[in-house]
Parts: C-alpha cells; sequence; structure tokens
C-alpha cells in the first residue's frame, strides 16, 4: 500500500476499525475513507456503492461486524447473520464494482469446527460441525472467506481473508450483556473491588482454554498482510499459545488488585472445550505477535479506568 493511497475503514469506530487506523497513522498513512454507522447503514446495499463509486478507494479493510460473546450470540441468532451477511456482501461487491485494489476480510476464529484438532490450522474450515451458540455469526464469516474466493476467482480481484483469535483491548466492549469474556471479566473486578464485593461469579466451569490477541497487535498484522501477501487462502493471525478461563480471571483479579474469590457458574455455556490457532504460516511470512497477554490486559485497564 503506497503512503498516498486512499483507505477505506469499515468499521473504524470499534476495536478492531480503530486498532487498524491507529497503526495505519503511526506508519505514514494520511488519506482515509471514514463513516460512522450513523452516516453509512452498511446493510443498504445502494448506500454503499454509492460511497465507494463516489469516493473510489484504493484498499478496504473490512473491519465492520455485528459481534458478541455467547450470550449475545445465543441470544440474537437472527441479527447475527442477517447483518454479517449484509455488511460484508456489500462491501466486497461494491469493492469489485468499483475498482479497488486490494481488500482484507477480517473473518473470525469461530469459523473453525467446535472439536478441530489443536492448534487449529487453516485446512481445518468445513472439516467438522461448529459450535452451537455462535453458528449463525460463524455461517456469515465463513460465507465472506467464499465470496473473497470466489471474487479471486472469477474476477482476479486482490482480496485476502484473515482469521484472528479471540481479541481484545482499547476500544472494546465492556457491556456485560453482549462482551466478550476478557472485557468482561476486566468490568466485573474493577466493579467487585469498587463495591468491595465478596465474589466474582464467572460464567461456565473455567476449563475451557482460550487464545488472546492484543487488537493493536492484529492491526499490525492485517498491514502487514496487505503489504506482503496475496492469495485465496486464509491466514491465521493469533500469538500461538492460549490459558484457561481460570488462570485468564486470576490475571485480571491480579492486575486490578481485587481481593475477593472467584466463583464459576457451571450451568451457564463453557462453549468451545479449547480454541488456539496454528499460527506458523504468517510466522513463516515474518510477523509474529509481540504484546504478551498481562502487558496487553494492563493495558486495557487502563484505559478503561481512563474512558469508561
Amino acid at each position: 500500500m503506497e503512503k498516498s493511497a486512499k483507505i477505506y475503514i469499515a468499521g473504524h469506530t470499534g476495536l478492531v476499525g480503530s486498532a487498524i487506523l491507529r497503526s495505519l497513522k503511526a506508519q505514514g498513512y494520511s488519506r482515509f475513507l471514514l463513516r460512522t454507522i450513523d452516516e453509512l447503514d452498511l446493510t443498504k446495499q445502494s448506500l454503499v456503492e454509492g460511497l465507494m463509486q463516489d469516493e473510489k478507494p484504493d484498499f478496504v479493510f473490512l473491519a465492520a461486524a455485528k459481534v458478541g460473546g455467547i450470550h449475545a450470540n445465543d441470544t440474537y441468532p437472527a441479527e447475527f447473520i442477517y447483518i454479517n451477511l449484509q455488511i460484508q456482501t456489500n462491501i466486497i461487491h461494491s469493492a469489485y464494482k468499483s475498482g479497488v485494489k486490494k481488500l482484507c476480510f477480517l473473518g473470525s476464529s469461530c469459523i473453525y469446527p467446535k472439536f478441530a484438532a489443536q492448534p487449529i490450522n487453516e485446512e481445518s474450515l468445513l472439516d467438522g460441525k461448529l459450535e452451537p451458540t455462535n453458528e449463525p455469526y460463524a455461517i456469515a464469516k465463513i460465507a465472506g472467506i467464499k465470496m473473497c474466493q470466489a471474487y479471486n476467482r472469477q474476477y482476479r480481484t486482490d482480496y485476502i481473508s484473515v482469521m484472528p483469535t479471540n481479541l481484545y483491548g482499547l476500544y472494546d466492549n465492556f457491556d456485560l450483556k453482549s462482551s466478550h469474556v476478557l472485557p468482561a471479566l476486566i468490568r466485573k473486578f474493577i466493579e467487585a473491588r469498587k463495591d468491595e464485593a465478596p465474589s466474582v461469579t464467572v460464567w461456565g466451569t473455567g476449563k475451557p482454554r482460550r487464545e488472546f490477541l492484543f487488537v493493536d497487535d492484529l492491526a499490525d498484522a492485517c498491514i502487514f498482510l496487505m503489504n506482503n501477501y496475496s492469495g485465496s487462502e486464509i491466514v491465521n493471525i493469533g500469538v500461538g499459545k492460549d490459558v484457561s478461563i481460570l488462570e485468564l480471571a486470576n490475571i485480571i483479579k491480579e492486575e486490578v488488585e481485587y481481593k475477593g474469590e472467584i466463583i464459576f457458574d457451571s450451568t451457564k455455556p463453557d462453549g468451545t472445550p479449547q480454541k488456539l490457532l496454528d499460527v506458523s504460516k504468517i510466522n513463516k511470512l515474518g510477523w509474529t505477535a509481540k504484546t504478551p497477554l498481562r502487558e496487553g490486559i494492563r493495558k486495557t485497564i487502563q484505559w478503561y479506568l481512563e474512558n469508561k
């Protein structure tokens, strides 16, 4: 990507999009096409096509999506499949029609089978049944991958698809009804410390293992791939190691300096038993994650305290 290129970041106010924007600015890029959700409804095809035809961006980062944790996915499955299909279909097709040079589609590690061999490599896609609680979201993301591959094959476009592991960081969603596990735990422990609560309740058994990637590292990886990778094969982005939810809860408890007890509610769902990505492909391309988990959690806690 040339430094003078016009870059459209769909979803620039969210967790991923804001990190991509920060990273691009830090690397010397300055021409951006940005629209908030109030300025542009990405589920409306005519509006998206109008923007792309009028503005003619050179590169696109498709980071806009409806996202959430187990509770949100399980409660609003229709919204998760409908909204995500609409957003990505409109942007990918409009990118083709307006002559975008290259597009980066942000998928998710939940696209992989629930019981995929660990660590999960890119070839595991569509090799087994999905986790039921987030299947509609995963199906939408798989459709986005297949759409990019189809356009590359038929129209000779240059659309890449990346699969991040579980993300966290600045501008995360800390709403307890719709957030992912890490930001939810940060909020729970901070509020429990403030209220001097004797305990914090965590969903599930604490046994599932998850890999967590600081979102600024993801942004760096996406820009790296836009400059160094072309191909229809998907690319995992992660750190290559995981922790149990119990271990995660204890790290956050220590960083928040909460002194109470952790109680696990085993009546609530655990989700996938383990989700660790095989990141050998992106490592061989020349990129590795830089931010240790505890350091990233510390930065996220600091941002939360200053902004929430």
